[in-house]
């Protein structure tokens, strides 16, 4: 069993920035997918970014070149630096991670909070 804690959420001007952390615990990290989803209300859960166990990246073309995904497998946590935020990139945003060879082990995180508003 895997947990996944995220952090560093809050409030923040629009072109701001901001760097989550997922830390996870119980696990192998390294060879779980970590990816980050977003929910703003009323709206579904999307897919933001997502970083393989062997540091492939790729991203949602609304966050591309702003967002950077990453992680620390000595640390055993990813990371979602975030740059040039906008009200649109408010959301909960939650890390979930998937064991790239056993797909029945998959777990997400409680969410953070980020608010971009002036």
């Amino acid at each position: 069993q895997v947990q996944l804690v995220e952090s560093g959420g809050g409030l923040v001007q629009p072109g701001g920035s901001l760097r989550l952390s997922c830390a996870a615990s119980g696990g192998i990290f390294s060879v779980y997918a970590i990816s980050w989803y977003r929910q703003a209300p009323g709206k579904q859960r999307e897919l933001v970014a997502i970083i393989s166990s062997d540091s492939n990246t790729n991203y949602d073309d609304s966050v591309k070149g702003r967002f950077t995904i990453s992680r620390d497998n000595a640390k055993n946590t990813a990371y979602l630096n975030m740059n040039s935020l906008q009200p649109e990139d408010s959301a909960v945003y939650y890390c979930y991670a998937h064991h790239e060879l056993l797909l029945k082990y998959h777990y997400w995180g409680q969410g953070t909070q980020v608010t971009v508003s002036s």
